[in-house]
């Protein structure tokens, strides 16, 4: 994953390394250090000498970071050119853009450590989105919570509420599926209780019906109260991509 790594390397050598991992794209480029920062465009700032990160991406867009938050101090989502050069014995990134005209500084006082990292991007899943993205997708893909599984209604209403997924499995057994996007807590349990005795009540003491809970995680007093009731955990952690649900014949 690192493809080249500097330690506190000089104004030249940094230089050199920025425009070499710039230039191709291929890499993230992180570069630890002292430095000073200043934006011209739509605005103005300068930030004082202070210890930041700076990231540049693949795609060219350019992000500084404080030491603490979660928000780039500073940014570019969208560069044209991005330069190193040393000026009075100080590497000095400059990353601009055309429309709008922009213009992002930093004079590399200090450095630490440079970083180009080799990241590649994984295709072929999502993690969960809304409930109801969440929803339209396992019932696309009902075998992510269980081979064999097969949705026959969503949204189905009964006295208690609207059930997220009625399915049936493979043993012809009728299956009460509740989804949640988070970790699923007490709550979760219980709602999944009444709708499957909700189930039971309308199909009649004959039919075997299943609670599955479907989420990224469950509480430890959730599986302790889910395994109580004889319901069931299925862990629901990543969803097939956009486009390859996209591709999928719709069942409604």
């Amino acid at each position: 994953m690192i493809r080249e790594q500097l330690l506190q390397p000089d104004a030249a050598e940094l230089a050199a390394f920025l425009n070499r991992h710039t230039r191709a794209c291929a890499c993230l480029v992180q570069v630890a250090a002292h430095a000073e920062v200043t934006y011209h465009g739509r605005a103005a700032s300068t930030a004082e000498a202070g210890s930041y990160l700076l990231l540049i991406k693949c795609d060219g867009s350019v992000q500084i970071h404080h030491p603490r938050g979660i928000k780039p101090m500073n940014w570019q989502p969208k560069t044209d050119h991005i330069s190193a050069a040393v000026e009075d014995g100080f590497c000095v990134l400059t990353a601009s853009r055309r429309s709008p005209a922009e213009t992002v500084r930093v004079v590399l006082l200090d450095v630490s450590l440079a970083q180009a990292l080799e990241i590649r991007e994984e295709a072929g899943f999502l993690l969960a989105g809304s409930e109801a993205q969440l929803q339209a997708t396992l019932s696309r893909h009902p075998e992510l919570i269980e081979p064999g599984l097969k949705v026959l209604d969503r949204e189905l209403l009964t006295s208690v509420g609207d059930l997220d997924l009625y399915a049936q499995d493979q043993q012809g057994r009728f299956v009460v599926v509740e989804l949640k996007r988070a970790k699923a807590t007490q709550e979760a349990v219980h709602q999944l209780s009444r709708y499957v005795d909700a189930v039971r009540a309308q199909l009649g003491e004959k039919a075997t019906v299943r609670g599955i809970l479907a989420a990224p995680d469950i509480s430890t007093p959730a599986a302790m109260t889910l395994e109580r009731l004889g319901l069931e955990f299925k862990a629901v952690q990543a969803l097939p991509s956009a486009q390859e649900t996209a591709a999928q014949p719709q069942l409604f």
